[in-house]
């Protein structure tokens, strides 16, 4: 009914290529128009405004001998005022945008190395979005946004990464347990070492009490009990803790065995040995 009375729709964010006995004649924006078909006039076809994406899945080679597979996704859109460059210059827009995305991408890659290839993904995206706007710029493009969107390289290469970066991982925990070791080696050394020090400042002080109170016992015994001698009050007492220490390990049910030198003569050499060492403490304090 449209090419009957000589109208056609244009849609909008669309423009129409309008000739004149095959030759361009106007661009037609949208709504509706009229196209006399008896006098020559005809639509050549319509031309998209709206931005299209094309992803280009290039494969090369990095500086370090890696292969990756770069994927590239381009924004891009005819300009209106443009239009018959855009329709005519062209007959393949796509192939002609994934040509030179190949032609940035594999000049641009093997410069660097893999992991300077991930560090670098915009700066390969500005490369090829510079090279792609000079170069559709002429044939009635324009290139909206350039992205990188994935550098995979190969599988064995992948596996090799996650391999070093977990054994590096690794070794950081290990030194850190051992650090970790260290510390509370360190710390237990501390309180074993304050521990010792602390017991045997009260071990000096309990020895030192014992004379003190034997020291003290033996003078006031000598003076209420006149005629005796500290060497007699001495034996006196060591004796009786001596009796009162086996009285005390025989009453025990959890005791063990212990076994001393007993007899007539015994108590003396015991209670020579005992005096010998208090006195011995007792000149040295």
């Amino acid at each position: 009914m449209g090419n009957l009375f000589c109208l056609y729709q244009v849609d909008q964010s669309t423009v129409a290529i309008k000739e004149s006995f095959g030759k361009f004649d106007d661009v037609l924006e949208p709504g509706c128009h009229c196209v006399p078909w008896i006098f020559g006039k005809q639509l050549a076809g319509q031309l998209t405004l709206r931005v299209q994406q094309l992803d280009v899945k290039c494969e090369t080679k990095t500086k370090d001998n890696v292969f990756v597979n770069v994927v590239a996704s381009i924004q891009y859109r005819a300009l209106a005022d443009k239009a018959s460059d855009a329709f005519y210059k062209l007959s393949n827009t796509r192939s002609q945008i994934q040509a030179y995305v190949f032609d940035v991408i594999r000049a641009f890659v093997p410069k660097l190395n893999l992991d300077d290839t991930f560090e670098q993904k915009n700066e390969i995206a500005k490369a090829v979005e510079e090279e792609l706007e000079k170069a559709m710029s002429a044939y009635g493009y324009e290139i909206v946004q350039t992205l990188i969107v994935d550098i995979e390289p190969d599988e064995h290469v992948k596996r090799a990464m996650n391999e070093i970066n977990a054994a590096a991982r690794l070794r950081m925990a290990a030194t850190e347990k051992a650090e970790a070791e260290k510390i509370l080696q360190i710390k237990r050394a501390e309180g074993e070492a304050e521990s010792k020090y602390l017991s045997g400042l009260g071990i000096a002080r309990q020895r030192q009490a014992i004379v003190d109170g034997l020291r003290d016992s033996v003078l006031g015994f000598a003076v209420n009990v006149p005629g005796t001698t500290a060497k007699d009050v001495m034996d006196m007492v060591l004796v009786t803790q001596y009796f009162d220490t086996m009285k005390e390990i025989g009453a025990s049910s959890k005791s063990s065995a212990v076994f001393l030198p007993h007899g007539p003569g015994a108590v003396r050499d015991v209670a020579s040995q005992i005096r010998d060492g208090l006195l011995q403490g007792s000149a040295a304090s």
